[in-house]
């Protein structure tokens, strides 16, 4: 099940798009590839491989869709960083990102997911680090570890710091991301996408309320992973 707002008050962080159907920017190259090929066997007079290539462009134009989100204004709300199902949501004590214990939250995205990534929360960003590495099934726990992924740390007005990573799975082979270290974020703004393939893990204060268990569906930007305390 998908988890929403708890007094559905909802505003934007991004302006909404002026399509009806916005295609993420890192997803163009790919597209026309994919169609300069099928015009190219189009004008060939090669009928089934056109059909085909009309068929791989359509499927391309879906995976790097955009839709347009309403973001949860509640305070301190959590929002879901990336579209997918939470394969883990609990105490953590691994010390990835924070020294000491925290909350993780991991969400997998399959390649039906929509896979542009969005901001958790609002606030300053503290620290960005990113670390090539390898590309094990993103549902697999040593992938947290391993895999290509790219850190950030986030300083929030409340005085709390969280995290996310954004991790490479067995596809993907490209993390995007747009972020630099003390810029101002808004809660629900996009930050990036991983190509093909992904997971996204999100480190949280012991003392967060979490409103999501392992097995929930949740969308980027709209969905409350949980609550923040209201002060540090």
């Amino acid at each position: 099940m998908e988890k929403q707002a708890e007094n559905g008050v909802f505003g934007w962080s991004d302006p909404p798009s002026e399509t009806a159907f916005p295609i993420a920017r890192p997803g163009y190259p790919f597209i026309g590839a994919a169609a300069f090929a099928t015009l190219v066997f189009a004008l060939l007079e090669m009928p089934v491989l056109a059909i085909a290539g009309l068929f791989v462009t359509a499927g391309i134009c879906l995976f790097f869709r955009d839709p347009d989100r309403l973001i949860p204004v509640e305070p301190g709300a959590v929002v879901s960083p990336a579209d997918g199902t939470v394969i883990a949501a609990g105490p953590d004590e691994s010390g990835r990102l924070f020294d000491g214990a925290s909350l993780k939250v991991s969400v997998f995205m399959s390649v039906l997911n929509v896979h542009v990534n969005r901001v958790p929360h609002e606030g300053i960003v503290e620290s960005v680090d990113y670390s090539p590495g390898r590309f094990f099934r993103a549902n697999l726990d040593k992938a947290s570890r391993d895999n290509e992924q790219n850190a950030v740390v986030v300083q929030t007005e409340s005085g709390h710091r969280i995290g996310f990573i954004q991790i490479a799975g067995l596809i993907a082979r490209r993390i995007v991301f747009r972020l630099q270290p003390r810029q101002a974020l808004r809660r629900g703004q996009r930050f990036g996408m991983i190509c093909f393939g992904s997971r996204l893990d999100v480190y949280l204060p012991v003392q967060t309320r979490l409103t999501v268990s392992v097995g929930d569906r949740v969308l980027a930007g709209t969905s409350i992973l949980g609550y923040l305390p209201e002060e540090n």
